[in-house]
């Protein structure tokens, strides 16, 4: 009796992804089956290459072919674009324990794919006024930068330098997307990373009032000189494009 397509398909599937342990539907030439293997693995490897370069050159080509024929035979993508392939492939390392020789494995893949995040977002920018006091007004942050916190210094890990154990102070780090679409990344002290996360969680409070929020976190007085340094960092913040400005007044 004729197998059903649907059981033909899904043993056709499972081959592709774990060729050791499943054998091919019956009937198909093994050249024909060699060029699917090769079509599957090769166009995920060259995806996911594209996507985290750093972890390729990291890792070395053999444990990181080692790690995508893993991702295809352990992990079951939800989605169908290529373009979050990616995202399934930390959704994969998150639920799958680290490589012992590897820890930051996890976080360095996230930093990379925030590349990628950033790039292809369309999130509109909402309406803002430019010239706005960021101050005494509610500054409006834009949908194109993050603000990150990592256990590991994602930023300097490469070929010649693998850490064996995290430092002792977080890595803040700040990604944007500049006016001409590139992805900059720059490095944060505490205090304005705090102040960007406040930023976004609190969006109806002024600049005045997240900067006096800001200080009594960090057990400071939020006198003079404090407002007029945090006053230089929201205008720090609009001039690199996090800040778009303030919320439009009604009229």
């Amino acid at each position: 009796m004729t197998e059903p397509l649907a059981h033909t398909q899904a043993r056709f599937a499972a081959h592709l992804r774990d060729p050791e342990l499943h054998a091919p539907p019956e009937g198909i030439d093994e050249r024909r089956m060699q060029v699917y293997r090769e079509l599957y693995f090769n166009n995920i490897q060259s995806l996911l290459a594209g996507n985290f370069p750093v972890i390729r050159r990291t890792l070395g080509e053999d444990r990181w072919l080692a790690l995508v024929r893993a991702f295809c035979r352990g992990h079951r993508a939800q989605t169908p674009l290529f373009s979050e392939i990616a995202q399934e492939f930390i959704l994969f390392l998150d639920t799958t324990p680290h490589q012992v020789d590897a820890p930051w494995l996890l976080e360095l893949a996230h930093y990379e794919w925030m590349e990628l995040a950033l790039q292809i977002s369309d999130a509109p920018l909402p309406a803002h006024d430019p010239h706005g006091d960021l101050l005494t007004d509610v500054p409006v942050c834009s949908p194109w930068y993050r603000a990150l916190a990592y256990q590991w210094p994602v930023h300097r890990i490469g070929p010649g330098y693998q850490p064996v154990a995290p430092p002792a102070q977080p890595t803040l780090l700040l990604a944007r997307r500049d006016a001409g679409g590139g992805i900059v990344f720059s490095e944060l002290s505490p205090l304005l990373f705090r102040l960007l996360e406040r930023l976004e969680a609190a969006p109806l409070l002024s600049g005045r009032g997240q900067l006096q929020a800001l200080a009594t976190e960090a057990g400071l007085g939020a006198d003079e000189g404090f407002l007029r340094d945090g006053a230089a960092m929201l205008r720090q913040l609009r001039e690199c494009g996090c800040l778009l400005g303030t919320v439009v007044p009604r009229v």
